[in-house]
């Protein structure tokens, strides 16, 4: 009996054995593609970690499928192939034959779109394979979504905890409670040392890639004098043990703060190995877990990372699929202010959105409270255009694909989706920054201020944002609170505080 001889295309955050084209392949009857293309680099100006991060991680599994005897199609970025169709084309030309493409369904709805095109247009059949290396189908998802008034990520995270026995006590959560967030919420006071992350050699291939990046992407956004991220299995795994050891003790204590001391704090750091394939979902929960349950890491912090990934990450991919292609033309606030330039190049005088800026172009990496509550905040209250704020955040950060950034970045930072994803705008005034970390100690604004040369503009932003979308936010039963402060307010104050907030916003270019 002839089997049936596969043509196997390995997409850049595919790179786990876990993966459903590969789970049931063999080298006797099939070969893989892998292909560094221009279109897929180039679409936004993606950061250079995010490139040299990806194209390194992709060349060293591919040496690894050699090395159980696969036959392997590689076309490295100087090849020029623009397109991942034309890698498939070029690879077709040999005198190889091929019964059928196969491909795990890649992260964006565009690309799927796209590869649903690609049986007629290379008269062979195309078998598109669901990623299962997440824990939720997208059939789970639709039960879940269509079962919902309001897709609230808290009782999705609750279903998941009880289907996946994580952190449970038979049918209950350890501790009694389902979420410690009120336990992890200390701003940054330099009250503790931030270890000594692991850094990864930079190898031949590692080096290779670095050049080539740097060649190819000169005007992209990062500096690869700073690369050092795990680029395979091995390297991820020991990255996520010394979390667990090191760090996980205190992510939790130090999620949410703001540091002049340091950019990553007690973060994992390890979104952009799930997101590749480099490590599996499950397995690092379980890890965490382990870790807890032998009295290493306190009931918060365990609780807390464990939520990101089978709560959070789960539901953004889910929200993601289930809304789209209608979810990303969605614009709630109406905003369309277009980008500082400075949001490539980080010179601004407001410290927290200059740090986080900076360390964002530089590394391609920032934690969530400064995406989402120092750049996705600024962006929100000014009214930043929602799909070039979406397009930065893509092309920035070296875990970014469009299936967890559009509903991070547009859903959550800009409040953009109609309130599918977040029942209130995650807006907030300088204070908050101030509470959170150290940076307004250097900033030549005052947080205490709100009007002035010298005021902190988030504050009048701040305002501004309520009353300009007063009438709106009054029926929010979460706004309540907030409207009704301003609307006690003397009229003349909240016209004085609105017209310095449109002054601020006239120099944009300049704060």
């Amino acid at each position: 009996m002839t089997k049936t001889k596969r043509l196997i295309l390995i997409l850049a955050d595919q790179l786990s054995w876990q993966q459903p084209v590969l789970l049931d392949s063999s080298p006797d009857t099939d070969t893989l593609v892998f292909a560094e293309v221009i279109e897929e680099a180039t679409y936004v100006r993606h950061n250079k970690h995010k490139i040299a991060f990806l194209l390194t991680s992709m060349r060293k599994f591919a040496a690894e499928a050699r090395n159980k005897g696969y036959p392997v199609r590689y076309f490295t970025i100087d090849k020029q192939v623009k397109t991942l169709l034309e890698a498939l084309q070029n690879t077709l030309g040999t005198q190889q034959i091929f019964d059928q493409i196969h491909v795990c369904e890649p992260g964006e709805y565009r690309l799927k779109h796209e590869i649903l095109t690609w049986s007629d247009r290379l008269s062979l059949p195309v078998v598109l394979h669901e990623d299962t290396r997440f824990l939720c189908s997208h059939a789970d998802f639709k039960t879940w979504a269509d079962g919902q008034k309001s897709f609230r990520m808290e009782y999705f995270y609750r279903g998941m905890r009880k289907r996946l026995n994580i952190l449970m006590d038979q049918d209950k959560p350890v501790g009694g409670q389902w979420n410690y967030d009120a336990d992890n919420r200390s701003g940054w006071r330099n009250k503790d040392t931030v270890p000594e992350r692991i850094k990864f050699v930079t190898d031949e291939i590692t080096q290779t890639v670095i050049d080539t990046v740097d060649a190819h992407f000169s005007d992209h956004p990062g500096d690869l004098s700073q690369f050092h991220y795990a680029t395979d299995a091995i390297e991820a795994r020991a990255h996520l043990e010394q979390f667990i050891r090191v760090f996980l003790p205190r992510f939790g204590q130090y999620q949410d703060a703001l540091a002049e001391e340091s950019t990553t704090l007690f973060h994992g750091l390890i979104g952009l190995y799930l997101n590749a394939g480099l490590l599996e979902p499950l397995e690092v929960c379980q890890h965490a877990e382990a870790a807890y349950r032998a009295g290493n890491v306190p009931l918060a912090a365990a609780e807390g990372f464990i939520r990101q990934i089978i709560g959070w990450r789960e539901y953004v991919r889910g929200i993601y699929w289930y809304h789209m292609p209608r979810y990303a033309t969605l614009n709630t606030w109406s905003a369309d202010t277009p980008i500082p330039t400075w949001f490539w190049t980080g010179k601004t005088q407001m410290r927290c959105l200059h740090k986080s800026i900076q360390q964002s172009l530089d590394t391609g990496y920032a934690h969530h409270i400064q995406r989402l509550m120092v750049i996705g905040n600024f962006s929100l209250l000014t009214g930043l255009s929602v799909s070039e704020v979406c397009d930065w955040y893509l092309a920035m950060y070296v875990d970014a694909y469009e299936w967890v950034e559009l509903p991070n970045t547009l859903g959550m930072a800009l409040n953009a989706d109609e309130g599918i994803m977040a029942s209130k705008p995650y807006a907030a005034s300088g204070k908050y920054i101030a509470k959170q970390g150290n940076h307004c100690q250097q900033c030549p604004y005052d947080p205490k201020l709100t009007t002035g040369p010298k005021a902190c503009p988030y504050n009048s932003l701040y305002w501004r944002f309520i009353d300009r979308h007063l009438e709106r936010l009054t029926k929010n039963p979460r706004m309540s609170l907030i409207t009704g402060q301003w609307r006690k307010r003397a009229e003349d104050e909240r016209d004085s505080i609105v017209r310095w907030a449109d002054q601020v916003l006239d120099r944009i270019e300049s704060l």
